[in-house]
């Protein structure tokens, strides 16, 4: 035999094994996919923008669906996991635009062209940095697989799938009102917009009346509250609730705006707030979303003061009402032409408060949208945007979650996405940047429009020779690609026959499972689900769901419960955790990019009062194992550090155990196969206690309890095999009094319960659960099967093997060694002492359970005798337990003195007593009483009578103790 000990080393250290098993596994290709089997699992990973690095939602969603895939591989599935980057147009553009801007060159120098060489450049240099992160994870995607959103072919889905829609009447261009970011000059998403509570002001200004019988209280105006007192110049009404009766005589009436000269009419629409400022809302249907929809219902004209930059247009266009796509235009203020908006703002209340029409001013909280890349202030934009007609394609994605083809889990999820698809507004898909899938349409002379595949088949489809063409220069959303993700990373190009003879495509689609927080299910899942089910088609033609199920997850706080971000200086690196990183480095690494000195000294006072000695490394399986053990459905976590200390404590439990369960086997039998004939209790019950906890785990899997399985696993580690078996072996390897058989069958079932529980654990603690198969399992015959633990089975509940009379004469047997042990620690005895034990109140049934456990019983609790006493026999003084309704006793007399125990309990007796009175002082106290709350008084009461209690106990000990 080997010499194993020299294979497994002294102390785990994690950094030693992860990057050999990392490279072995993927070298060895044990992550990609057969098609040998009859039941498959797959899975997507969400591509992460290949601009980003690794945090911990990456952490936590990767642990989540690396741990399904490894349990399904295990299990006998075809399995494949899909991993892939996202272009982000928004953000690596932007970082390929501030590389350029520190060489003072702008894209618009090079031009479009030579622009995305630019970028096509950095992502082949750094666009790696999150996959390979991910890597270290120990993710076991088929890296061979591996895709990008911009790949060729995907791309050519892309256009696929554009040209379809358009050609059916699903994709349409439209005038518009978008999120515009005027510093990107882009058309953002819902999702590319953070609202942030900010502090603003609530502008009052004068209305005048138009008509000279106009009145209100006998005054000539109405006063308008705004937040964006620079919108007046857009301004087509002026709204009122049609209840409030303060302003019912005005609807139908006009008002001239102030600066502009405009006479609006005063509408009546239940949108306004009768309670919101003066009950009275300017509407600027061209630069405010509700707004807008007011100005539909009320067939508003719409005015865009605004040109991409947000500055004051020199003439404004006016649009008859939404929907109208020609417009007129107006002359602009001269005063206010080119101005930025915010100094447009600024000049009108300067204009507002000397011409006499600035009611007030008043400070006011506010959401302000801002676009989550660039910081700015996004503006509500009247533009030409291309757009998807979602009515049609949302009712098949409807009816596949009605009808359950895709379940959520949890399924109170359900209502959420069903809330939202049911009132789905049309989805805006361009936008004004050069990095993503440019829009495959072309325009001539005239502004005609024609969509196509590429140009060649855009010229002879509509006969249209050398005519001049010019692409569109926008490009797609990207949720646009990323909604094709389950399908076009698996080969689909909409060609039937290819597609039915793609068997990667036909065994893994649809996906089993799609892993996701829930703040991307409007935004990502939902058209996933819709372009899914319009395009993909099985063999008999029926439309394919993406995925069966949406498993949603919540979102990783801090250990305080809130959300992580770097202005509040409680981000944490999942690499940090799993390498290490000292106290300075990890104050630079929370301070660097702060604008502000004052937040950036706030977060490093924090930092070095809570991380002093930096962050420990835990290893990759402990984070793992934290993350897993956080999952509970759909709820947020609060990531804790102990935690993770503890996960890494149970790493080192584990490879401790297994460093002895090796010294004792290693070199001497260990019986070839089972043999339950020579099993005692302490086989039965391990054996038996296995089969429950492979089947906790199992369940936990399919229902994605990944809490639960990982605590089942953790239970039955450290507190069943760990604590209990490897100690109830020792006795038996050690005696000189049992058979040679015996042992080599202990020595077996030591080594073979530790080689299924590795297993069991293997999905969630890969590295650690390899590393020492790998040194375990040749010992015992057949049970390495295959090279590595990857591919091992994993193992299945057994209920042959489950005997419940061995579990439950091993619960008894616990409960009186740790009624023992608890004895010995109130009493002072060392663990060399051997305890005279009574037991009274004892059932028949415990009468023939101690019969079976008597002699491990005395081995454990190092008990010297064991006495059953009638229920009305004297007990002697003793310190006494309690093991269900029996009793427990050690009699004290000849194992302490007397004297030193009773000086102990006199003690003991003082310090109670003074407690008693401090606190019975204070509820005699009526002041006290009076103003305390009542939780805090009845709190008093309980603690009050528990130390009158415990008084009483002592007082009765030391009563006992004077007649020894």
């Amino acid at each position: 035999m080997t010499n194993t000990m020299r294979e497994l080393a002294t102390t785990y250290s994690p950094a030693d094994i992860e990057k050999k098993w990392r490279d072995t596994w993927e070298e060895q290709g044990y992550f990609k996919p057969t098609l040998d089997k009859d039941k498959s699992f797959s899975i997507a990973l969400p591509p992460p923008n290949v601009t980003g690095s690794l945090h911990m939602g990456h952490g936590f969603n990767n642990a989540i669906m690396d741990a399904l895939t490894r349990y399904h591989r295990m299990m006998g599935y075809n399995t494949l996991w899909q991993p892939g980057t996202d272009h982000a147009g928004i953000a690596t553009q932007m970082v390929v635009e501030r590389q350029l801007g520190l060489q003072n060159i702008t894209r618009h120098d090079l031009g479009r062209e030579k622009f995305v060489e630019k970028v096509w450049e950095w992502k082949e240099q750094s666009g790696g940095t999150i996959t390979s992160q991910i890597r270290r994870l120990g993710s076991s995607v088929d890296w061979s697989r591996e895709r990008f959103t911009m790949d060729s072919d995907l791309s050519d889905v892309v256009k696929e799938v554009f040209v379809r829609l358009h050609e059916e009447g699903l994709i349409y261009r439209g005038k518009r009102l978008v999120n515009w970011d005027a510093k990107l000059h882009t058309a953002l998403s819902d999702l590319e917009v953070e609202s942030k509570e900010e502090q603003g002001s609530l502008w009052h200004f004068k209305y005048f009346f138009a008509d000279d019988v106009a009145t209100l209280d006998g005054k000539n105006y109405l006063v308008v509250a705004t937040t964006r007192p620079e919108t007046l110049l857009g301004d087509t009404a002026v709204a009122v609730h049609p209840e409030d009766e303060r302003y019912a005589h005005l609807v139908g009436k006009h008002i001239v705006l102030p600066v502009t000269g405009r006479k609006v009419p005063i509408v009546a629409d239940s949108y306004v707030e009768k309670d919101f400022g003066t009950g009275c809302v300017k509407i600027t249907p061209a630069h405010d979303f509700n707004d807008y929809e007011l100005g539909k219902r009320n067939e508003l004209p719409l005015i865009n003061i605004f040109d991409a930059n947000a500055h004051v247009l020199a003439q404004f266009d006016e649009y008859a009402k939404v929907g109208v796509n020609d417009a007129q235009k107006i002359a602009a203020p001269a005063d206010y032409v080119g101005l930025n908006r915010f100094v447009a703002r600024k000049k009108i209340v300067e204009q507002a408060e000397n011409e006499g029409w600035l009611e007030k001013i008043e400070p006011h909280t506010l959401k302000a949208p801002r676009g989550d890349r660039s910081g700015e202030i996004v503006e509500p934009l009247l533009t030409d945007q291309w757009y998807v007609k979602i009515a049609p394609l949302a009712k098949p994605a409807i009816d596949a979650v009605e009808n359950g083809d895709i379940k959520f889990v949890p399924e109170q999820y359900t209502n959420m996405y069903m809330a939202w698809m049911r009132d789905i507004q049309d989805w805006c898909i361009s936008r004004q940047l050069w990095w993503g899938h440019r829009i495959p349409a072309w325009y001539d002379d005239a502004g005609n429009v024609y969509v196509g595949r590429d140009e060649a088949e855009v010229r002879a489809k509509h006969n249209l020779g050398d005519t001049p063409l010019r692409q569109d220069e926008d490009v797609l959303d990207t949720w646009f690609s990323s909604a094709l993700w389950t399908f076009s990373t698996l080969g689909w190009t909409g060609d039937n026959d290819k597609d039915l003879s793609n068997k990667v495509l036909q065994t893994f689609h649809p996906t089993s499972v799609l892993v996701t927080g829930f703040d991307i299910i409007f935004f990502w899942v939902a058209r996933m689900i819709m372009m899914t089910l319009h395009f993909v088609k099985d063999k008999d033609g029926k439309p394919q769901v993406p995925f069966k199920t949406v498993y949603v997850h919540g979102l990783v706080r801090d250990g305080e419960g809130q959300k992580m971000s770097k202005s509040k200086g409680n981000v944490l690196d999942p690499l940090d955790l799993i390498d290490g990183i000292d106290l300075e480095s990890l104050v630079a690494k929370r301070t660097t990019g702060l604008m502000n000195p004052k937040d950036a000294a706030k977060i490093e006072k924090a930092t070095r009062k809570e991380f002093a000695n930096g962050i420990e490394a835990y290893g990759t399986d402990a984070v793992r194992f934290t993350f897993c053990s956080l999952a509970s459905t759909g709820r947020d976590i609060k990531f804790d550090l102990k935690r993770v200390e503890g996960y890494r404590n149970f790493c080192n439990k584990i490879w401790n155990a297994t460093r002895f369960v090796l010294m004792n086997v290693e070199g001497k039998p260990i019986a070839t196969a089972a043999n339950p004939a020579l099993w005692e209790l302490p086989e039965q019950w391990i054996v038996s206690r296995l089969q429950k906890a492979e089947k906790a785990v199992q369940t936990a899997f399919e229902t994605y309890r990944l809490d639960i399985a990982a605590q089942s696993i953790y239970d039955f580690i450290w507190n069943e095999y760990c604590d209990w078996y490897v100690e109830l072996a020792k006795p038996v390897l050690n005696s000189d009094d049992v058979a040679d058989e015996r042992k080599a069958e202990v020595r077996r079932v030591l080594l073979a319960v530790l080689e299924a529980a590795l297993r069991l654990a293997h999905p969630i603690m890969p590295f650690l659960t390899e590393e020492i198969w790998q040194t375990i399992a040749p010992m015992l015959k057949d049970a390495k099967t295959t090279d590595s633990i990857v591919l091992a089975q994993y193992p299945v509940c057994n209920t042959d093997k489950i005997n419940e009379q061995a579990e439950n004469d091993m619960a008894w047997l616990q409960g009186l060694i740790g009624a023992v042990r608890n004895i010995r620690g109130e009493m002072g005895l060392g663990n060399a002492v051997r305890l005279p034990v009574l037991l009274q109140n004892i059932s028949d049934t415990e009468r023939e359970q101690i019969a079976r456990i008597e002699p491990l019983f005395k081995a454990l609790a190092k008990v010297e005798s064991l006495t059953l006493l009638a229920d009305g026999d004297e007990v002697p003084l003793s310190s006494s337990s309690v093991v269900g309704a029996a009793s427990v006793f050690v009699p004290m007399k000849g194992l302490i003195d007397p004297a030193k125990e009773l000086a102990r309990l006199n003690k003991d007796l003082e310090k109670l007593t003074k407690q008693h009175d401090q606190i019975a002082g204070k509820l005699a106290n009526e002041g006290f009483v009076a103003k305390a709350p009542a939780a805090v008084v009845e709190a008093e009461k309980a603690k009050l009578a528990e130390l009158a209690h415990q008084i009483e106990k002592v007082k009765s000990s030391v009563g006992q103790l004077k007649e020894l």
